[in-house]
């Protein structure tokens, strides 16, 4: 891949099984180091399009390719769908099976990673007795052995209770952070993946709809006002200089003003300074009505 800056690429990526088709033209780039999160309702075509990237299965149609040599299957860590692991052996079983599959020799690293997810302490206890946040842990640990170039996450904190959610949550962004691991994650949860990922890709009925920043997230629930005027930047540049949020940033031409602002105050201001309003909107809207209105129904079907 001649650009360095890439960790996968997803071209025209089709999936069928038999005449139904559940992907349909995927295009995705996913960018080294950042955390990619995949957004859609339960059966939107996550799974599928996720096991495709870690080479689980095959696409029908387009094509794959990563930003590193991919020789193994370990390359590519994942947890899709539910952990593999043995219920009736410890964490530190399981990770020597794991070191195995791989066909690498277990070594410090192995306490190391048992640390790093915090099961270091559980001992001879066996999995089958962990609770499903221990699970979900341990089967993030058996997909990071032999520190892999990307991290393929499939609803990771899906039935997790709220310390649970925060385990996860904390231990990925570690491992994107502390270990430069490049990360995508699903979730049919805007919320919470909007405090984890820097990009975002919205899919719906095997497509993806809509590839967003983190900024655009982050400002999907606040309150704005987007003002229209020949001479933004030097508008933006005064109402900064009052205090205000603003920017011309994502609006060419418009400036935006972030948060609870008085429209009367703002045009009083502006007129005072010489500045011409062309045209004005307020702009008001939460995560799950920018969830639905992408890919319709129920924000947590």
């Amino acid at each position: 891949m001649e650009d360095s800056s890439i960790m996968f690429k997803a071209t025209g990526i089709s999936k069928s099984y038999g005449k139904k088709k559940v992907l349909s033209d995927i295009n995705l780039t996913v960018k080294r180091g950042e955390i990619y999160g995949l957004v859609g309702k339960n059966g939107a075509g996550k799974t599928t399009l996720m096991r495709i990237m870690t080479g689980l299965q095959p696409a029908t149609e387009g094509t794959i390719e990563y930003g590193f040599e991919k020789r193994r299957y370990g390359d590519v860590g994942s947890l899709v769908e539910t952990p593999s692991i043995y219920l009736n052996k410890t964490a530190r079983e399981n990770l020597e099976f794991q070191y195995m599959n791989l066909g690498l020799k277990p070594d410090s690293s192995l306490d190391e990673t048992l640390r790093f997810v915090g099961l270091d302490n559980t001992g001879k206890k066996k999995a089958g007795k962990f609770s499903l946040g221990m699970r979900q842990r341990l089967g993030i640990a058996m997909a990071i052995v032999g520190n892999p170039e990307m991290l393929i996450l499939d609803e990771p904190i899906n039935g997790l209770d709220p310390q649970g959610i925060i385990n996860i949550r904390d231990l990925i962004l570690r491992l994107n952070q502390q270990k430069n691991m490049t990360v995508v994650i699903s979730s049919h949860i805007l919320s919470e993946l909007s405090k984890l990922a820097t990009s975002f890709g919205f899919i719906d009925g095997g497509r993806i709809v809509k590839e967003a920043t983190a900024y655009e997230i982050e400002h999907a629930n606040e309150k704005q006002i987007l003002l229209e005027c020949d001479r933004a930047f030097d508008l933006a540049a005064f109402l900064v200089s009052k205090g205000l949020n603003a920017e011309t940033d994502t609006n060419p031409g418009k400036v935006t003003i972030h948060g609870e602002v008085d429209f009367t105050d703002v045009l009083i201001e502006a007129k005072a300074q010489g500045f011409v309003i062309k045209d004005i909107h307020n702009i008001e809207t939460d995560l799950e009505d920018y969830f639905v209105s992408l890919v319709g129904g129920e924000t947590h079907a």
